[in-house]
């Protein structure tokens, strides 16, 4: 009787013992006695002769591949997507979120950032901006899209002007911009009667506002105006507060817009821009979704879609590598 096999065997080993053991039972000797007197365990014999039969003696590194790993496919729709995308989504974060927003890849941000990383691929970097407290807003608010509007203004020296700008803060959606060299409540009450009749908003308004003195003091607003400016916005007609500042984030995002020299120009690259940033950018704010998603009701099933993406890749992933595996075959 020899002694105990080791842990690990190379394949020329595992082969003689089970060429010894396939001698000694057609001998007439029992498995399981063959097995005892060659130090093996019996369970042990029947899996390598399972592995031999199926071709492949020598062991797999210890780490191999997890059954829930990337599907080879995948990895090559997460290098493409940061090859159309990278520019535009700027992180791996809406990366992944692109991937399932274009029903390309499912996948999480912390994979992509790995797939990338191990193909040397990296994207523009662009520092976060410094987050600011919000305040609460009023009760009688339930923070849907066309409650809540946020006005900013900013200016663009270079273009020798300032541009004024509507958002809807809970949808992100960017409303309507004006351009203006003077920042009072003039101009925000000019574009904001263009956005409230672009948004199907000021007859309904306009209606309230011819309601007796009694009833006026029992409805609800129709809208929250507020905005992060300071005391040349401040103004009877639009309530104060702050908000998240939009132009921050264009500047910070579409640089080239502060070298614009022209007011025209300027405000032909706004609107083009307010397109890209309404219908293309991915927003994290709300979920990874575009504004415009959001705004017209899109964004909860695009969320769910993403939900049941993850999970249903995941299965794919599993039923490919278990497929593929000879180990999970035999």
């Amino acid at each position: 009787m020899v002694g105990p096999v080791p842990a690990r065997v190379d394949a020329g080993v595992k082969a003689a013992l089970l060429g010894l053991l396939a001698e000694t039972t057609s001998a007439g000797w029992s498995f399981a006695h063959a097995c005892r007197v060659l130090g093996l365990s019996e369970r042990r014999a029947r899996f390598w002769q399972a592995r031999q039969a199926a071709g492949w003696l020598e062991d797999r590194r210890p780490g191999g591949r997890a059954v829930h790993a990337l599907r080879p496919e995948e990895v090559t729709a997460i290098l493409k997507l940061a090859d159309e995308w990278g520019e535009i989504d700027g992180s791996h974060r809406k990366l992944a979120h692109r991937g399932s927003y274009l029903a390309r890849v499912w996948v999480s941000p912390a994979t992509v950032l790995r797939v990338l990383l191990a193909h040397g691929r990296t994207l523009p970097y662009r520092p976060p901006r410094p987050r600011t407290e919000a305040r609460p807003w009023p009760e009688w608010v339930d923070y849907r899209p066309l409650q809540v509007w946020g006005y900013d203004f900013s200016a663009f020296p270079t273009a020798g002007t300032s541009a004024l700008a509507i958002l809807d803060l809970v949808s992100r959606k960017w409303i309507d911009t004006m351009l203006c060299p003077e920042a009072t409540h003039i101009q925000v009450q000019a574009l904001f009667t263009r956005a409230l009749e672009r948004e199907g908003l000021l007859d309904e308004i306009l209606a309230l506002s011819d309601d007796p003195p009694g009833d006026a003091a029992e409805r609800q607003p129709v809208l929250l105006a507020v905005s992060d400016n300071g005391a040349q916005m401040t103004s009877g007609s639009t309530d104060q507060a702050h908000i998240e500042s939009l132009f921050g984030h264009l500047k910070h995002e579409w640089p080239h817009l502060c070298a614009l020299t022209a007011p025209g120009e300027l405000a032909r690259e706004l609107d083009a821009v307010r397109h890209q940033y309404n219908h293309i950018r991915l927003h994290a704010g709300i979920g990874y979704v575009t504004p415009a998603d959001e705004h017209d009701g899109r964004g909860p099933a695009i969320r769910h879609a993403r939900r049941v993406g993850l999970a249903r890749a995941r299965e794919q992933r599993i039923a490919y590598h278990r497929g593929t595996h000879p180990r999970l075959v035999a």
